[in-house]
């Protein structure tokens, strides 16, 4: 793991790229992600496939790529008969897979990057909502306590701190209680660098209702973050949610939305645009807003991250 103020002033020094979605990316390229593990089925059944889509993501000029852990749970995977030892191995798994890909990435370079343009590993940590497989990531209607949560995540969060990753991504936060636990997760022990994403559906209230504004101030010094976020929400709320939040902190903000279009639960399938170069013309102003991070979810793919790196390189 990187220590986090080193991270905090690399992120702030200049604009970086994320990753694009991996599920939806995947499933466009034939896997079948319709169970309850999602994408976490394709590592177990076929890791060279995530090794190849990392690798695609860093040749598209990502800086940063988010492990395939967000749907391993070790609770989940018991309710699909797997073992405990199994599901640590598969959490190990998902970041040996990025690894293995950035150091593919690397050794094809024609010179070495400096240690601080190197491209870094987010262990993904998804939400309770993610192991329901219900929806519930965007409601953050759980019926779970804080502390129920801290437990429920506590495992994974202890075995991916010692993986290779660089940091770790909590994303798709869509409650203030589920914020919370993480944050005291992140408190247990100093040097534990993650950031915190959440779900909105206006740019400045989490997806339960609660106002992000309160969750950062009230928390902000309890376990300081490397960054805070939003990310899987619509495009046209981020550069609200940007200048929102850099209003409130100082930390760098990170930005990984939607494609553009929305997933319809009643007919379950996508509905609207999705446009590469669209959505490039959005990240303009999201760095105008303060964007440190930019990246995308679900329905982006490496054709995204690619006009997403030509647009960064054109501001530098």
């Amino acid at each position: 793991m990187k220590d986090p103020q080193e991270l905090i002033q690399r992120f702030k020094s200049r604009v970086h790229v994320l990753d694009g979605g991996l599920a939806t990316e995947l499933e466009k390229r034939g896997h079948d992600i319709s169970g309850k593990l999602w994408s976490a089925q394709v590592l177990l059944e076929d890791p060279d496939a995530i090794e190849q889509l990392h690798y695609d993501y860093l040749k598209a000029g990502a800086d940063i790529i988010i492990t395939s852990s967000y749907q391993l749970t070790f609770q989940g995977m018991r309710a699909e008969g797997y073992s405990h030892k199994q599901a640590e191995d598969a959490l190990s798994k998902s970041v040996e897979v990025a690894v293995k890909a950035r150091d593919r990435y690397l050794s094809e370079l024609k010179e070495e990057l400096p240690e601080d343009h190197k491209p870094l590993i987010a262990a993904s940590i998804g939400p309770y909502g993610a192991y329901l497989a219900d929806g519930s990531e965007y409601t953050g209607n759980y019926k779970r306590t804080r502390d129920e949560l801290i437990d429920f995540h506590r495992e994974r969060f202890e075995l991916l701190l010692r993986s290779d990753s660089d940091f770790i991504a909590f994303e798709t936060i869509p409650a203030v209680q589920e914020a919370s636990a993480y944050i005291e997760l992140l408190a247990e022990e100093q040097n534990r660098p993650g950031w915190l994403s959440f779900t909105s559906p206006d740019g400045q209230n989490m997806s339960d209702g609660w106002p992000i504004n309160d969750l950062i101030v009230s928390h902000e010094d309890r376990a300081q973050p490397i960054a805070w976020g939003v990310n899987c929400s619509r495009p046209g709320v981020i550069s609200r949610a940007m200048k929102f939040l850099s209003g409130l902190t100082q930390l760098p903000l990170v930005v990984y939305p939607n494609s553009g279009d929305g997933w319809d639960a009643v007919h379950r399938c996508w509905v609207g645009e999705n446009d590469a170069g669209h959505f490039a013309e959005h990240a303009r102003e999201w760095i105008k807003a303060g964007a440190n991070i930019i990246g995308g979810c679900c329905r982006t793919g490496p054709e995204h991250i690619a006009q997403l790196r030509k647009l960064v390189d054109s501001l530098a």
